[in-house]
């Protein structure tokens, strides 16, 4: 699947409109990518770059021989919800981590909040404005320029929302944004009608979507809206909820 999302990437760059045999030989052989490529990971809401690494062990362990996985955290600070426990989801889009015996969260992070007043984040709200998107924007963009380059961006439910964002900018023509593909996991639409411009024209970026039919938190039609913007994406369902899957059928795939 990343083996597709990068033929596509150097169809774009060259003005390929289909698959040339001389691009299928260097998928196979990977000459198109020589050595590990790199993933820039940007993490749900209520969660941090320590979180997230913990919760896509298994999805390292899968991409270990292919791809460096590269985690940041978000700049926002996230007021923990009264009595929350360990493992907790949510209608944010996010896990809940709690960090101590205390209850304590472990340093719960945003992109961006729904609800500046509050300062609180839901996928769900239908809002007129938002707080601390172009903040994010900026973090992101300088651990590209800090830590790249970088072959392509993950992220996760608020993450992932954020990266269908990136990839906006990116077509529009932002410079910040350098990389040449995006996996979108449990991804959806911002609701904040401050957003709408980002999904007007469709977006050329190659991108893989996956999500669960099942996931409470980021309804199935919500990421399967999301993949609506998106020119020829490649689209991962699975059975389950709001996680990122690693069980043998998208083992497979990826």
């Amino acid at each position: 699947m990343v083996g597709t999302l990068l033929w596509r990437t150097r169809c774009l760059r060259e003005g390929f409109e289909g698959e040339t045999p001389k691009l299928k030989e260097e998928i196979s052989s990977r000459k198109m990518a020589p050595g590990l490529l790199r993933l820039l990971c940007i993490h749900g809401y209520r969660q941090n770059e320590t979180t997230f690494r913990e919760r896509t062990g298994s999805l390292r362990k899968i991409l270990k021989k292919h791809a460096e996985l590269v985690y940041i955290t978000a700049p926002l600070q996230v007021t923990p919800p009264p009595g929350a426990l360990p493992g907790d989801t949510d209608p944010a889009g996010g896990a809940v981590h709690v960090g101590d015996p205390n209850g304590q969260m472990a340093d719960p992070r945003g992109w961006w909040f729904s609800d500046p007043e509050r300062e609180s984040f839901n996928a769900l709200e239908q809002t007129k404005s938002c707080k601390g998107l172009e903040e994010s924007l900026e973090t992101v963009a300088k651990a590209l320029a800090d830590q790249g380059p970088f072959n392509g961006i993950l992220g996760f439910s608020q993450g992932s929302a954020l990266v269908a964002i990136i990839c906006a900018l990116k077509q529009q023509g932002d410079l910040r944004f350098q990389f040449d593909f995006a996996i979108l996991i449990a991804g959806f639409k911002s609701q904040s009608s401050s957003h709408e411009s980002y999904y007007r024209d469709p977006i050329t970026i190659p991108t893989l979507h996956i999500f669960g039919e099942t996931d409470r938190v980021i309804p199935g039609e919500m990421s399967r809206d999301l993949t609506s913007c998106f020119t020829d994406p490649l689209v991962l369902t699975h059975q389950g909820g709001h996680f990122v899957p690693t069980s043998a059928p998208q083992k497979k795939v990826y």
